[in-house]
C-alpha cells in the first residue's frame, strides 16, 4: 500500500544559494470505490483510513442509509499504466445491502473524482441532489458560538500530522458542543477528509452525539450537503462559503459558520 507521506527530491532556493535536498511530499493516488463489484466512483485520495473513507462516502452519498447496510469493506493495492510505468492505485471493494444496491444502480452516477471536484461526471441537472430534508432542531447547536468555535480551531494543527509533514493536507475534524477535538481526519482533497471524518464517527458510534464539523476549507455546498445527510447540523471552515452552501444550509436548517481565524467568525445562518 502506499505511504500517505513520501521523500522526493526537492531544491531550496535561498537568495545565497541553491541546495539540494529532499522534501516530504503528499501521496495523491486514484482510489477506485466498487459496490457489490460494480465500479461507481473512482476519487484521488491520501492512501490512509480508506476503509473509513468509503463508509462515509457511502453515507454522505446517500448510497446506504446506515453502517448496518455496510456488510464488508476491503482494501486492496493495485496499479494503473502510466507513461512513466505503471503507477500505484487502490481498489476498496464495499458490499452492501441489495435494496441499496438496487437504488444505486438506478440512480448511479460516475464521478471523475479530483481533489477539488464538484459534481464532475452527472449526467443532468436532474442528477443534482441539493435540496436536503429538513434537521429535527437540536437546542444544544443554539449555543455553539465564538468561543467554542476558537476552542476547537486552536486544538486543529496539533492534530494535523501529516499537514506538519507536507503542508498540502486537509482536515476534518469533530469537537463536541462545548468546543473539545475529538477527532481528525485528513486528505489532500476536502470532500474526502469530510468522507473520512463521516465514516470514522459511524464506526465510532458517534453521529447521533452533540457536537460540531471544523474543517481547513471553504464551505462548498457538497460538504454542507454530505453534513445534512448525516444530521450533524453545525458547519465551520476556516474559509469562507460559497452562496449555494449558505442556500443549502439555510434549507436544512443549519448552523454554517466561516472565516473562523483567531479572535473572529462569520455566522451565515440563523442561530437556529
Amino acid at each position: 500500500m502506499p505511504s500517505a507521506i513520501q521523500a522526493l527530491p526537492a531544491t531550496v532556493l535561498t537568495p545565497a544559494l541553491s541546495t539540494p535536498s529532499t522534501d516530504a511530499i503528499a501521496a495523491e493516488v486514484p482510489v477506485a470505490l466498487v459496490f457489490n463489484g460494480i465500479s461507481h466512483a473512482v476519487m484521488m485520495c491520501t492512501p490512509q483510513n480508506l476503509e473509513a473513507f468509503a463508509l462515509g462516502f457511502a453515507l454522505s452519498e446517500g448510497i446506504i442509509d446506515g453502517i448496518e447496510d455496510c456488510y464488508g469493506i476491503e482494501v486492496a493495492a493495485a496499479h494503473v499504466s502510466g507513461n512513466d510505468g505503471d503507477l500505484p492505485s487502490i481498489h476498496v471493494e464495499i458490499t452492501i445491502a441489495t435494496r441499496c444496491f438496487a437504488r444505486l444502480k438506478e440512480k448511479r452516477r460516475t464521478l471523475a473524482g479530483r481533489t477539488g471536484c464538484g459534481v464532475c461526471g452527472i449526467d443532468s441537472m436532474d442528477a443534482l441532489d441539493m435540496v436536503p430534508e429538513p434537521l429535527v432542531p437540536m437546542a444544544w447547536a443554539h449555543d455553539i458560538g465564538l468561543e467554542q468555535l476558537q476552542s476547537a480551531f486552536s486544538q486543529l494543527p496539533a492534530l494535523q500530522v501529516l499537514n506538519q509533514q507536507a503542508g498540502a493536507i486537509h482536515a476534518a475534524g469533530w469537537a463536541s458542543a462545548d468546543g473539545q477535538l475529538q477527532l481528525v481526519m485528513e486528505d489532500v482533497g476536502r470532500h474526502n477528509a469530510l468522507d473520512k471524518l463521516l465514516g470514522s464517527m459511524a464506526q465510532q458510534q458517534l453521529l447521533q452525539q452533540a457536537g460540531f464539523v471544523v474543517m481547513t476549507s471553504r464551505a462548498s455546498y457538497e460538504l454542507v450537503r454530505k453534513c445534512a445527510r448525516l444530521g450533524l447540523p453545525v458547519l465551520a471552515t476556516i474559509s469562507a462559503p460559497t452562496t449555494l452552501a449558505i442556500q443549502v444550509a439555510n434549507q436544512a436548517g443549519m448552523r454554517l459558520f466561516g472565516l473562523c481565524r483567531g479572535a473572529r467568525s462569520i455566522a451565515y445562518t440563523a442561530n437556529r
